[in-house]
């Protein structure tokens, strides 16, 4: 008889309830369903979005919305449908206490005991969606954090949490095939979205970043507003400093300069400015997850002054240098970087 046999997948909502497991046999604590019917949460609304932007050449979702968000960003069309569905799947979980959008002034809470309502999900719901109308990959990059208890801190602050509190972050490509890769702090995973049976399926497990790479991902025409440190650290780089040759490699979509340097090593920055000196990039819903998940891969995150996910956020909104990577570049970095000057835009 001819052998049918198959390799089984795995889904990225099995994964999760495997990794429950783990925890149980480890610690002895009981795992729940909650966090993957979380999760499932946001992979349906990937699936939604990444099907609006398969079909966005045939159907009006390309271009402006006509409104900027609280960013004063001109918002795009499929920014306003990426929101609104993470917004949708994820209102509907029970144990969601608040929602938090590069999209939206305010987070949006809702009223749930706090023994049900026990996480906050911070979202950027389409990364790099200026890029969307020349067909450049884009992304949503998301970040879980658990309620503090009442006792300990309200809702509001429970929402300003430092990065190394995060109990899972993630990030999804779309580009060429739709890849989610997430972290619970036990590693990094990377699943493939299947369109044949509509699930993300399991394609990179206890994903590591290379202890060093070829690449260096950063806008440098914004080079002349950088500090020295950055200038010299970059001028480094390209003169063989650490004993490689690099090749610059910048897209401008934040996810996939991410993935590209989680996949590849390297470093991505995104340095403080004369125009800029907080920085640009988003701390809560841009550089703490990708920070979580490269510290989880083996590499090291900065905003030059210290680590990334050790800053005490002040407002949803706070932007930060950012600077990720392997850790050969990213301690060569921190060597080179003085704290002096970048200190005070990291405050």
């Amino acid at each position: 008889m001819r052998d049918v046999s198959m390799a089984m997948i795995t889904t990225v909502q099995q994964h999760i309830l495997q990794q429950q497991q783990e925890m149980l046999k480890s610690t002895g604590r009981e795992p729940t369903g909650t966090f993957s019917w979380l999760l499932s949460g946001i992979t349906l609304a990937a699936k939604m979005i990444e099907a609006k932007i398969r079909s966005a050449g045939l159907s009006d979702v390309y271009g402006a919305f006509g409104a900027e968000n609280v960013q004063g960003e001109q918002q795009q069309k499929l920014d306003v449908y990426a929101n609104q569905a993470l917004l949708h799947c994820l209102g509907l979980r029970d144990s969601v206490a608040a929602l938090v959008s590069e999209e939206d002034e305010e987070p949006v809470t809702f009223n749930r005991d706090a023994e049900t309502g026990k996480y906050i999900i911070v979202f950027d719901p389409l990364d790099g969606s200026s890029n969307i109308d020349v067909n450049v990959n884009v992304g949503t990059i998301f970040s879980v954090l658990r309620r503090m208890p009442a006792e300990l801190g309200t809702l509001e602050e429970s929402i300003l949490q430092p990065g190394f509190r995060q109990v899972a972050a993630g990030y999804v490509v779309y580009g060429p095939s739709t890849v989610l890769v997430y972290t619970t702090g036990n590693g990094v995973h990377g699943f493939t979205l299947d369109p044949t049976i509509g699930a993300f399926v399991l394609s990179n497990e206890k994903m590591r970043m290379p202890e060093q790479g070829s690449y260096y991902s950063v806008n440098e025409a914004n080079a002349a507003g950088w500090p020295e440190e950055y200038r010299g650290y970059v001028e480094m780089l390209r003169t063989g400093g650490l004993k490689k040759e690099y090749s610059s490699r910048y897209i401008g979509s934040l996810v996939a300069d991410f993935h590209r340097t989680l996949l590849k090593g390297g470093v991505f920055l995104y340095p403080p400015t004369l125009k800029q000196p907080k920085g640009k990039l988003r701390l809560l819903y841009e550089a703490n997850p990708l920070a979580f998940i490269a510290e989880q891969a083996g590499g090291m995150a900065t905003y030059g002054a210290g680590r990334i996910l050790d800053i005490k956020p002040e407002g949803i909104h706070q932007r930060t240098p950012f600077c990720v990577g392997s850790r050969r570049e990213m301690e060569a970095l921190v060597a080179a970087v003085s704290p002096a000057a970048t200190s005070a835009s990291a405050r």
